[in-house]
């Protein structure tokens, strides 16, 4: 298995996206804590999962937006597996608001999960990754190519994201670090469902490949880019999007 003997740290793995990838580097051999907001059924449940498929993972609870949280559940991780060797920034939120309708709290908040957790999760992280190196792997999305209405400041909040692995690519590129980021559409989960059915079948129809994404397809591409099979590829951003985009 590609991920034998490595562990790796999941924000925002107690469902959706960061659930499907939680169980995909545990299928490839990985032990994974599964980090949540609040310790949570959701988070159990995933953990539970994983370990029905002869996997080993743990649950964990931080709100990744607080420093203070950070580095505790860091240390916590650490302190139960030992080290970290692959980091995925998953945790995020989405709120939409028109432009006139904009105001600082909505800012802030947004900047703060989405943004400000990868680096405040990357900086946690890095003592605890080994000499040989390790790979971080940051959630965006294809917003970011072509934002959408009333979400202007969540596609700014990605934007940064992509900034940042690019930047942090090139810094830790010395220590064999690779940070990839995967930026996927609209995908099937709890988060997307307050979606209108209408706008959902609409942008399947627009999508070449004829669906929306499930969890599982960017689950996929996190694998890859966490694996030696992408040893060769660092500093990048994947559209995982089905070609909508």
């Amino acid at each position: 298995m590609k991920l034998q003997n490595k562990v790796a740290l999941v924000t925002g793995g107690s469902r959706g996206i960061g659930a499907a990838i939680a169980r995909r580097l545990a299928a490839d051999g990985a032990t994974v804590a599964v980090l949540g907001r609040h310790a949570s059924a959701a988070a159990d449940a995933v953990v539970a999962a994983i370990e029905r498929a002869g996997g080993r993972a743990a649950a964990f609870a931080a709100d990744v937006s607080d420093d203070t949280a950070v580095a505790r559940v860091v240390g916590e991780v650490v302190k139960r597996f030992g080290r970290i060797d692959v980091l995925v920034n998953n945790a995020g939120i989405a709120d939409m608001k028109f432009l006139g309708d904009l105001d600082r709290a909505h800012f802030d908040t947004q900047f703060a999960v989405n943004t400000w957790s990868v680096v405040a999760m990357t900086q946690a992280a890095l003592p605890h990754f080994p000499a040989e190196g390790g790979n971080i792997v940051n959630v965006s999305s294809s917003l970011v190519q072509a934002p959408g209405t009333q979400l202007s400041v969540y596609t700014a909040t990605k934007a940064a994201v992509e900034a940042l692995t690019r930047a942090f690519a090139n810094e830790l590129g010395p220590r064999q670090i690779r940070v990839n980021a995967v930026a996927p559409h609209i995908t099937a989960t709890d988060m997307t469902s307050v979606i209108p059915r209408e706008h959902l079948e609409s942008e399947a129809a627009l999508t070449p490949l004829g669906r929306l994404a499930q969890p599982e397809d960017v689950a996929d591409a996190v694998a890859f880019l966490a694996s030696s099979d992408a040893r060769w590829v660092t500093g990048r951003t994947l559209l995982t999007d089905g070609g909508r985009v």
